[in-house]
């Protein structure tokens, strides 16, 4: 898909660098089929107003819902159900089950702590997609669809203290595992496209996907 008229030129390098990412992979792995490729991370103090973004965001595309427990979870999430079911994008909520469940979400976003827990929520919720944070240690879980490597590129937030991986590093490393792999930490516009060849499934940003898509 392309975007239309209306569009910034930096959502267009990050939907395009995304989908031609995803459909490499998708030729390479069936397990990609269906996948965003696409993944808007919120944060309560970086994306303040998360459904405004979610409102622009191209339909086949996701937001990770984080919560971290704030009072207004509830009101806050669904106002991002409703602008992504209106925009065709999926929703997946942070580590919650039971909020997503709440929201009718369309699958949970485990921390790589709680990646264990993907069989039983896989039992629960046969139809959810379910991804993990991932930071290249060894991992096993096969209930998981996709994991989602970071830092790649030099980042903020709570990846501001941890050395970059780099191209190569997250090439070899999500080459290692048998999961489609995001790539995530310090996405913009202008690496975007360098990912390609890579094998990574799409990209993940929080800051570069609110910026472009408003």
């Amino acid at each position: 898909m392309t975007l239309p008229a209306g569009y910034s030129d930096d959502a267009r390098a990050l939907w395009d660098a995304a989908t031609a990412l995803n459909r490499a992979a998708a030729a390479v792995s069936p397990q990609v089929a269906g996948l965003p490729p696409l993944l808007f991370f919120t944060d309560p103090e970086r994306t303040p107003r998360p459904w405004e973004t979610a409102a622009r965001l191209p339909p086949g595309s996701a937001v990770i819902y984080r919560a971290f427990g704030a009072a207004d979870a509830v009101e806050a999430g669904r106002r991002l159900r409703e602008a992504t079911t209106d925009r065709g994008v999926k929703l997946l909520v942070g580590l919650d089950a039971d909020l997503a469940q709440t929201l009718a979400a369309d699958g949970v976003h485990l921390p790589e702590r709680e990646a264990h827990s993907a069989p039983a929520i896989r039992a629960a919720h046969p139809h959810w997609l379910i991804t993990a944070a991932w930071h290249g240690g060894p991992t096993s879980i096969k209930a998981l669809d996709a994991l989602v490597l970071s830092p790649i590129f030099p980042a903020g937030g709570a990846s501001a203290d941890k050395p970059p991986l780099g191209i190569a590093a997250f090439e070899e490393k999500s080459q290692s595992v048998p999961l489609p792999v995001y790539a995530l930490g310090g996405i913009k516009a202008a690496n975007a496209a360098s990912l390609t060849g890579t094998g990574a499934c799409g990209l993940a940003a929080i800051d570069a996907i609110q910026s472009a898509f408003r």
